[in-house]
């Protein structure tokens, strides 16, 4: 009793249910079922759930069939046989139409002479979607004829040259979204409330024995004054945090425990703690760094009224 129809609806459910939800989660550039696994388990339930409605109604169509007297039931597969047919009676007139051959019944007419053991040969006709595809790549073969070698558009050099200036552009833009991607040319200081935020999170986590909570020292430096051993800025102490401390005896690399988006959340984050009082503040460490990109004050400086005086002084002795 179970009818093609009833697999189709199935699929076709899923199908709709599959684009919906790769429509409605959130998953940034990724497919929604790679960035959010439970979402595996929503599809799962939903085609559990389609296919208890089907099997259902197949079970209701089966008992009702039962309760016919047997000559109704000969009646219902009869017009149940000519409903199929004629459901699908479009899909084989275009699979005929597209092969153009003869009918079993009717290829006595185009056998050939030809007999090989045996064996007859029909002279059928070519199929018409190979003739017209034949016919497209005549067309395509004219025009690009035309536009490459008469015309002069541009060459293969010169196509492979835009695309690739195209995709270098395409991967530098990306980069500077791509957080995953950050390294130490492309790092910058993070300001937003969310990254200081889940900066605070992994130095919670992965820095406090070392440094404690709010950053004073410990076994590790003192992170909230001016001096730094390797050096200040978000540049280097991003560096510090992915390749470690000096060797044999400073600070691990975590480039193999955080994603590049952690380490620049957290360095971020000790950049915001500087200034700030622990309670008990490790002795300094280092040298004080001063940041070589930071604008310069070049405002003149006022000038000097003694000095001023003095020349005036000088100039008025002069005979």
């Amino acid at each position: 009793m179970r009818s093609t129809s009833s697999y189709l609806r199935v699929l076709a459910f899923l199908g709709i249910a599959y684009i919906l939800i790769e429509l409605t989660v959130e998953s940034g550039e990724q497919s929604a079922f790679i960035a959010q696994p439970l979402t595996w388990l929503v599809l799962g339930m939903i085609l559990l759930f389609t296919v208890a409605i089907e099997i259902s109604l197949e079970a209701l169509r089966s008992i009702l069939f039962r309760s016919l007297k047997p000559d109704a039931q000969e009646r219902y597969l009869v017009a149940e046989k000519a409903r199929k047919e004629k459901q699908f009676r479009w899909i084989k007139n275009i699979y005929l139409k597209l092969l153009d051959s003869k009918p079993v019944e009717e290829e006595g007419e185009i056998i050939l002479d030809h007999n090989y053991d045996g064996i007859q040969e029909l002279d059928n006709n070519l199929p018409p979607w190979w003739v017209y595809g034949f016919y497209a790549t005549i067309l395509f073969g004219v025009v690009y004829l035309a536009r490459f070698h008469i015309f002069n558009d541009y060459t293969q050099t010169e196509e492979y040259e835009t695309e690739v200036a195209e995709a270098l552009i395409a991967i530098e833009e990306y980069k500077k979204t791509a957080k995953d991607l950050v390294d130490i040319n492309t790092v910058t200081l993070l300001t937003e409330a969310s990254d200081i935020s889940a900066g605070k999170a992994v130095f919670t986590t992965n820095c406090v024995a070392c440094h404690k909570a709010d950053g004073g020292g410990g076994i590790g430096p003192n992170l909230t004054d001016e001096y730094w051993i390797l050096g200040g800025g978000i540049k280097n102490v991003f560096q510090t945090i992915s390749e470690g401390g000096r060797d044999g005896k400073g600070m691990v690399a975590w480039k193999q425990t955080l994603k590049p988006a952690e380490m620049a959340q957290v360095a971020s984050y000790i950049i915001t703690l500087v200034g700030t009082t622990p309670a008990e503040p490790k002795e300094a460490e280092g040298e004080i760094w001063v940041d070589p990109d930071a604008p310069k004050d070049e405002t003149p400086a006022e000038e000097n009224p003694e000095t001023v005086s003095d020349s005036t002084a000088v100039v008025m002795k002069i005979p």
